[in-house]
């Protein structure tokens, strides 16, 4: 998407422009856009719209333009670009990043091509920012006064660029290049005197000085017909340098205003004459020129510099600047931030750095800037000024010109002498710290554009800007260096405590001050509404106050205190924000977990990863969100309070989203990693599939996903059980089989009982049989036999009632297993015989290895090798797949032991060593351990004692 101003008003889509109706509403848009991300008073679109006295109904007119036009906004899905048009009171704000507006674009263009140290890039950078135009600005809309103020400013800005684009040209000797540029703008302005000096000059140093003379006298004559006045200085000095130079002079053109205001010296001024040289200004025994309607003049004395556009501070006694300082008090209690503060100082150490300072609400960003900036007041003789420029105040943003105003002053500029136009007071602001040594305070800005505008023009200056956003346009065009704050550890936490409260009230209670860092998630501005809050009662205990802040539901009206408090911070950073952004904030706030993916963001807001990962930028390009590693976001602790306080009705749908979503993922995770295996179970009836599900590209990226999301699963499971969704509980947490099977020692008992209360809670048969046989294998694993006994005993009937016979052969397998530990091997042999008898019957290869597997082990434990190796072959012969890993290692661990116990001990070293080796490739440390133990029970090489140690170390680092 393209908002258009440079030209056709109009909104560039991927299928094309919008059809924007008539010419008011296309007025209306530009009114807009010409003060994006700023509100519109009715007023002033009504001075737009209207050339004369505007009808009865004209707010109608309005509101009805603006809702055709918020319509047209969404049908171009305009919220995945962060556009949004937006009614405030009595105003109206079209909210959108600047990179999607030309006349934006433009600026920056022009700001990158002065600042190029060459003019062959300079070159490049203007013509580019000329390419955006496509006819004269704001055409094909209604030209009230201020549209058609703002389109003679636009074509105003273009012919100056076609100016200094003309130099660039003759800088590099281009001479032809900039005639014929300039010959072209000439004869559509052929009054605008500068242009035709401009003209003038490339022709003759482009050898043709009879064409530039000859441009000279018709835009003289042009000039006393039409205007009845005489050349300016301009065309005049250019005049005079052709008659007095050689063919090829590479005399340089005149400068243009701002460039002269630049050179000349604040408070050096001008003379009072607009024209010629002032008297006795002259080289000796130079005479005012005469080169003007007569063309005759041959004086040879330079001509005079031009006036500045502006007056300059008058200059102190000494000749020097008065000092300034705006800064407000520096901040009381601040405490830790050494890391930030070095980095601060090592960023201002660079040429006119702009030093960006990121957080979230109150996370204590001004309270940094200022610390820095009163702690370095000798890097900075000329001053130090500072402006609130309240980008997430509900007071608005203060206009930009009363900032200026008061910067000027503050440098001496004299109230009356204080232009009235935000570039004018811009430009003389730049003028007046070219040669100072300032620092530049900008408090709470919104977005970049406000911050360019209010950047001193010295290369020894110093801006030091703090935002709630990640300000990347300031970044990419002004190498701002950011300077991110994240929140207090907790020892810095109870330290900022003391230093408001006293060190003998926490010390007093030390674990209670902790627990009050811990819970205010180390965010200075809610620690401070905390100490607020027992400076004032002193009667109070610190575990009191801790125990209250303890309950999430009553926590955030506990950190708010009169007017300041972290509910009102973060209700000021969410106004700013567009509402598809709003609505995935107020929906995270109901996810059970701590983590987010775009997947997990739109199955909580009913949207599509595309949408959800757009919003989840725009909320961590606002400090709400962090992301923590690609594609992967977190929310603070008191974020996620207020989130949820946003939209509490959504709570149980959101849940009902993500708990389906965990769902899905898990079930194509599972499928990923042991391909081929039987599903655990159907989905629910009131089962929601996501509007689109995770892809896995091979087992490890599965396993990955398995082991990552752990701990929001288990918290996800929780979540439904206290809900009633029992359906979804036991389901979340046995579709993490195949990782406990990897991980088969990693306490997943805990989980697996919240899974079996579940099943019991839904009076499912199946569920509990399920869930039981793998509770029972993982007690076995874990050492518990007598345990897992008691409920593998019950598991196969729940399957046979349950009519589920590949999860009744399961089930004989893992009671097998738990008989052969208890010595009941001949009963444990007839149950894996049972299963496999079972799994045959099924048809189910995959379940029919797993009970081959178990009856070679226990074949092996009965003393019956060959019995062992003929399952363990037919197993293998089923032909494992590849990617199951831990069932091919057992396997051929079992023909391993099997071939030492026939006394083929080469065949059994070599199977073993094979084994282990697939157990290590994968990752299966445990299946490594197992084949390593039974190799080291016949060799006593080195090369086996080591491996052996490294699979158990990564073991014990695991778990």
């Amino acid at each position: 998407m393209e908002f258009r101003l440079l030209g056709t008003v109009s909104v560039e889509t991927l299928t094309g422009p919008l059809p924007l109706g008539p010419a008011k509403r296309r007025s209306l848009l530009a009114a807009l856009l010409l003060s994006a991300n700023t509100p519109v008073s009715l007023g002033r679109l009504t001075e737009c719209l209207w050339d004369d006295e505007p009808p009865s109904q004209a707010r109608g007119v309005i509101q009805g333009h603006v809702s055709r036009l918020r319509a047209l906004l969404a049908g171009a899905d305009a919220e995945a670009y962060g556009v949004e048009l937006a009614t405030l009171g009595d105003a109206y704000v079209l909210r959108a990043p600047e990179t999607l507006l030309d006349s934006q674009r433009f600026e920056e263009l022009l700001m990158l091509a002065r600042e190029q140290r060459g003019p062959a890039d300079a070159v490049l950078m203007f013509k580019e920012a000329l390419s955006l135009w496509q006819g004269p600005a704001l055409s094909g809309a209604f030209a009230g006064p201020p549209l058609r103020v703002a389109a003679h400013s636009l074509e105003e800005s273009r012919l100056a660029t076609v100016e200094q684009l003309s130099r660039a040209y003759g800088a590099l000797g281009e001479h032809h290049r900039a005639a014929a540029l300039l010959t072209a703008e000439t004869a559509a302005h052929p009054l605008r005197e500068s242009l035709a000096a401009e003209l003038m000059l490339a022709l003759f140093r482009a050898g043709r000085q009879s064409e530039a003379l000859d441009r000279f006298h018709r835009t003289r004559r042009l000039l006393a017909d039409e205007l009845g006045i005489d050349p300016g200085h301009e065309l005049a000095d250019a005049y005079a340098l052709i008659l007095r130079g050689a063919p090829g002079s590479t005399d340089a053109p005149p400068k243009s205003a701002e460039a002269s205001a630049a050179a000349v010296p604040p408070g050096s001024g001008g003379p009072p004459g607009a024209e010629g040289p002032s008297g006795g200004g002259g080289s000796p025994g130079g005479t005012e020129g005469s080169s003007g309607a007569t063309g005759g003049g041959t004086d040879t004395a330079a001509p005079a510099p031009p006036r500045p556009p502006f007056p300059a501070a008058p200059p102190s006694p000494a000749g020097e600047p008065h000092p300034v300082d705006l800064l407000p008090r520096a901040p009381r209690g601040f405490h830790g931030r050494a890391a930030e503060l070095a980095a601060l100082s090592r960023s201002a150490a660079g040429e006119a750095p702009v030093c960006l300072v990121t957080g979230p609400a109150g996370v204590g960003k001004t309270a940094l800037a200022l610390q820095w900036a009163h702690r370095n007041p000798a890097l900075f003789p000329d001053g130090r000024l500072f402006a609130d420029l309240r980008g997430f105040s509900a007071a608005g943003e203060p206009a930009l010109i009363d900032v200026l105003r008061e910067f000027l002053l503050a440098l001496g500029v004299s109230p009356r002498r204080v232009p009235e136009s935000v570039p004018a007071a811009a430009a003389l602001f730049r003028s007046l710290t070219a040669r100072r040594r300032l620092l530049v305070v900008l408090d709470n800005a919104r977005d970049s554009a406000t911050v360019r505008t209010l950047l001193p023009g010295g290369a020894d200056c110093v801006t030091l800007v703090t935002s709630r956003h990640r300000l990347e346009g300031l970044i990419a065009s002004d190498a701002a260096r950011p300077v991110p704050l994240d929140t207090l550890e907790t020892d810095d936490g109870t330290a900022l405590l003391a230093g408001v409260l006293g060190e003998e009230r926490v010390l007093a209670e030390p674990v209670a001050a902790r627990r009050l860092s811990e819970l205010c998630g180390g965010l200075p501005l809610a620690l401070r509404v905390t100490a607020a809050r027992l400076a004032g009662r002193p009667h109070w205990t610190l575990a009191a106050l801790a125990g209250e802040l303890a309950d999430e539901r009553g926590r955030l009206a506990y950190l708010d205190v009169d007017d300041t408090g972290v509910a009102a911070a973060l209700r000021l950073t969410v106004q700013q924000l567009p509402p598809g952004a709003v609505h995935q904030l107020a929906r995270l706030g109901h996810h059970p977990g701590g983590h987010y993916d775009p997947y997990a963001a739109a199955a909580l807001a009913g949207t599509d990863p595309v949408t959800a990962r757009a919003a989840l930028e725009q909320l961590a390009a606002a400090h709400l969100v962090t992301e923590t590693a690609p594609g992967r976001w977190v929310l603070h602790d008191l974020v996620r309070l207020y989130a949820r306080s946003l939209d509490p009705a959504s709570a149980r749908e959101a849940l009902i989203g993500v708990l389906d979503h965990c769902i899905a993922t898990a079930l194509a995770a599972a499928d990923t990693a042991e391909p081929g295996g039987e599903p655990c179970f159907v989905l629910p009836e009131d089962f929601r599939r996501p509007s689109a599900v995770q892809d896995f590209a091979d087992r490890a990226e599965a396993m990955r996903w398995l082991a990552t999301e752990r701990e929001d699963l288990a918290l996800t499971a929780l979540a439904a059980r206290e809900a009633g969704l029992d359906d979804r509980a036991w389901r979340i947490i046995l579709l993490q089989w195949p990782q406990m099977v990897w991980r088969v020692r990693d306490s997943w008992s805990p989980l697996l009982e919240l899974a079996l209360e579940s099943a019991r809670a839904e009076k499912d048969a199946y569920a509990e049989s399920r869930v039981l046989t793998l509770l029972g294998w993982v007690l076995t694993e874990e050492g518990r036999t007598a345990e897992a006994a008691a409920l593998l005993e019950r598991s196969p009937v729940l399957a046979r009632e349950a009519g589920d016979p590949l999860g009744e052969a399961t089930a004989l397998v893992n009671l097998a297993v738990v008989q052969a530990e208890l010595g009941e091997l001949p009963t444990a042999l007839e149950n894996c015989a049972r299963a496999v008898e079972l799994t045959r019957g099924e048809g189910d290869r995959h379940t029919e290895i797993l009970t081959l597997q178990h009856l070679a082990r226990m074949h092996l434990t009965a003393h019956r090798p060959q019995e062992a190796l003929d399952c363990a072959r037919t197993a293998l012969d089923l032909g494992p797949e590849h990617e199951e890993a831990a069932r091919r290692s057992l396997l051929l661990a079992v023909c391993g032991e099997a071939q030492l116990a026939l006394g083929e001990e080469e065949d059994g070293v070599r199977l073993l060593d094979r084994a282990a080796r697939e157990a290590e490739r994968d990752g299966y440390d445990e299946g490594a351990v197992r084949a390593l133990e039974a190799l080291l029970r016949v060799s006593s090489r080195a090369e086996f004692r080591r491996r052996h140690d490294e699979a158990l170390r990564r073991l014990a680092e695991e778990s």
